[in-house]
């Protein structure tokens, strides 16, 4: 295995057009696992973690740019307030090592459909910013998941960043594990409410060949908000919107059984977690919290 280290972000992008089948690697806590375990064996390294570039976020039009190299750390101690669904969801990623390690670029790089980074990304609406020596190219969030662990990347393009739209309503997440920690997700979902455009925004993990948007759901409860006056007033939502908001996006999902979990298993904890994922958000709506 042969192994690149780039001098700066431009000699990245350079290796990877000369090098199609080299395999980036940041954090390494997904890639490094499946090479000790044989699951893997890349023709090259494409080493990214000594550099500066993907490592920066800033603000920009009302969203976040987070560089491909933030860590989940940095998003929990940094962008809680900004983007409170990804906050959450990466405060249950792995252990403190892991957080301190572990990137949404990489997340998003390797594109399992359980990644904990993704229904929030869904839910928000953000775009990955994808660079080659061709150009950089925007991918919706939407786009990005093409089959179980393969995303729309070509070989020679590299994760560069992802653009967040900053939270202008509460958000949550929530996921079930075998246990309550270091766990890869059995399911997960994501909820946004945007009070000012008075949309909505799901996302759903490991309850299908890619991670998940329920956008019939979301498009019935955006629908009853509305017309029921809703996101005027913040009146409690009555207990049949949340149960069709739930039917929904159970119906949305595509689980299978495996050894976390089994597909009926799968659906009721997502039944459940939509609904009070959405009850949570709900509240925080109408006591003005972000969460």
């Amino acid at each position: 295995m042969e192994y690149l280290r780039p001098r700066t972000w431009q000699d990245a992008v350079a290796l990877k057009t000369e090098n199609p089948d080299a395999a980036p690697i940041c954090g390494g806590t997904d890639l490094m696992v499946e090479i000790n375990f044989a699951e893997r064996r890349p023709a090259a390294l494409l080493d990214l973690s000594h550099l500066s570039e993907p490592k920066g976020w800033f603000h920009r039009n009302g969203a976040v740019e987070l560089g491909a190299g933030v860590t989940y750390t940095r998003i929990i101690n940094e962008l809680g307030a900004e983007l409170p669904a990804l906050a959450i969801a990466s405060r249950t990623v792995g252990s403190p090592q892991i957080r301190n390690r572990g990137t949404v670029g990489g997340n998003l790089a390797t594109a399992s459909p359980a990644g904990d980074a993704h229904p929030p990304l869904l839910a928000t609406g953000a775009t990955v910013r994808a660079e080659s020596m061709r150009g950089v190219r925007d991918i919706p969030i939407g786009e990005f998941f093409v089959g179980p662990k393969r995303s729309a990347l070509e070989p020679d393009e590299l994760v560069r960043s992802v653009v967040v739209p900053v939270a202008r309503g509460p958000q949550q997440f929530s996921k079930v594990g075998t246990r309550n920690a270091m766990v890869i997700a059995v399911v997960s979902f994501a909820v946004a409410l945007d009070l000012g455009r008075r949309s909505v925004g799901t996302g759903i993990g490991s309850a299908g060949p890619t991670p998940l948007e329920a956008s019939e759901a979301a498009d019935y409860l955006n629908r009853e908000l509305t017309g029921g006056g809703y996101w005027e007033e913040h009146r409690p939502l009555p207990r049949c919107v949340v149960d069709r908001f739930s039917e929904l996006v159970v119906s949305a999902a595509d689980p299978i059984d495996d050894v976390r979990g089994v597909a009926r298993y799968r659906t009721h904890a997502l039944g459940v977690m939509s609904r009070r994922t959405l009850t949570w958000a709900w509240e925080a709506a109408g006591e003005g919290r972000p969460v």
